[in-house]
C-alpha cells in the first residue's frame, strides 16, 4: 500500500513517526474520515463530500494550533491521487491525519510541527450486525472546554475507547455518551438519531459532539428529499428507551440501526420504517443514483 506522509507518497512501511513524537506521547493531532464508494461500472470511485471533510480538518487544525501543508484544493487532490496510486476500485475509507511531529518533551502545540499523513483501506460495513445493542456509558463525554470534540482530536479517542471497552465487557456492541449535564451527546464514534411519531430528533452539535458531515447530510436528505421532519434539540437519556426507532450514523458506521438500549428493546427490535427509508435513500445517493445529489460526489478516475 502507498501512503502520503510529510510531503511524499511512500510505501506504507516508510510512513513512520518517531516514538519520541508529541503525537504519540501526548495525542497531539486531529484526523478525518472519508468514504469512497464503488460506482455501478465496477471501476469508478466516488468520494463522498471530500471537500467538506477537508474543510472540517482545516478547521480542526486551526483550533489545535496546527496547519495543513497546502490549500484546500491541493489537499483534496492528494486524497484522489492516493487512491489512484493504490489502484483502488472498491469501497474505501480514507484517513487524513495532522500530527505533531516534534520530538521535544513538553506537550506544546506549534503550527510548524504539523505533519500530514493520509492512508486508505478497504471498508464496507463498519459493524457486521443489521441492528445492534447499545448501552449508556458510565463514562461521560469530554466537554468542549476540555478537549473539543468538534476537532476530531486524536487524544479525545481515549474517551471513546474507554466507553466502547466498557460496552463490550458488558455484552453490548456500542456505547452512547451523556454530557456532564446528563444529556445525550453521541456514540463512541457516531451521532444519535431517534424517531418518535415519524419525527427525527438529534442532539445539536453543541452537545459536546462532532459537527458530523454524515449527520448534516442525513438532515438534508430527510427534510429536503423525503419530506420528513427533523428537530435538533437536547435529548434526555430516558427518551432513548421510549423511541420508536433509533439509529447511529457516521462516516464509518453510515446508518446503523439500534435494536436495544440498556436492555430495553426499541420498537419491535427490528429496523424501523423511517430508518429503512432513509438508509435506502442514503445508499442511492452515495452510489451516484440520485442526480440531484451528485454534487456531493467527487470521481477519482477521470
Amino acid at each position: 500500500m502507498i501512503t502520503y506522509f510529510d510531503g511524499k507518497f511512500v510505501d506504507d512501511a516508510e510512513a513512520v513517526i518517531s516514538v519520541r513524537s508529541r503525537a504519540l506521547n501526548y495525542g497531539l493531532g486531529c484526523f478525518g474520515g472519508i468514504r469512497g464508494y464503488l460506482a455501478a461500472d465496477g471501476r469508478q470511485i466516488n468520494l463522498f463530500r471530500v471537500g467538506d471533510h477537508i474543510t472540517r480538518l482545516m478547521h480542526s487544525a486551526r483550533v489545535l494550533h496546527m496547519r495543513l501543508p497546502g490549500a484546500h484544493a491541493e489537499i483534496c487532490g492528494l486524497v484522489g491521487e492516493l487512491l489512484r496510486r493504490n489502484e483502488v476500485h472498491h469501497d474505501v475509507y480514507v484517513r487524513p491525519l495532522v500530527l505533531n511531529g516534534s520530538t521535544k518533551l513538553a506537550p506544546v502545540m506549534r503550527e510548524e510541527d504539523s505533519v500530514l499523513a493520509i492512508y486508505c483501506l478497504p471498508l464496507q460495513r463498519y459493524m457486521e450486525k443489521d441492528a445492534i445493542d447499545v448501552c449508556v456509558s458510565s463514562w461521560r463525554r469530554a466537554t468542549d472546554n476540555a478537549i473539543p470534540a468538534r476537532t476530531k482530536a486524536t487524544g479525545l479517542y481515549l474517551n471513546s475507547a474507554l466507553a466502547r471497552r466498557e460496552a463490550h465487557d458488558n455484552g453490548y456492541d456500542e456505547a452512547i455518551f451523556l454530557t456532564e449535564y446528563g444529556k445525550v451527546s453521541e456514540g463512541s464514534a457516531e451521532h444519535v438519531f431517534i424517531v418518535r411519531d415519524g419525527v427525527l430528533y438529534t442532539p445539536p452539535s453543541t452537545e459536546d459532539n462532532l459537527d458530523g458531515i454524515t449527520r448534516r447530510s442525513l438532515i438534508a436528505l430527510a427534510t429536503e428529499d423525503l419530506g420528513l421532519k427533523v428537530v435538533e434539540r437536547v435529548i434526555g437519556r430516558t427518551e432513548l428507551y421510549v423511541a420508536d426507532e433509533l439509529f447511529l450514523c457516521g462516516t464509518g458506521a453510515q446508518i446503523q440501526p439500534v435494536r436495544s438500549v440498556d436492555r430495553r428493546t426499541i420498537g419491535d427490535g427490528g429496523i424501523g420504517t423511517v430508518t429503512a427509508r432513509l438508509t435506502e435513500h442514503f445508499n442511492n445517493v452515495v452510489r451516484g443514483r440520485v442526480e440531484a445529489r451528485r454534487g456531493w460526489l467527487t470521481p477519482v478516475w477521470e
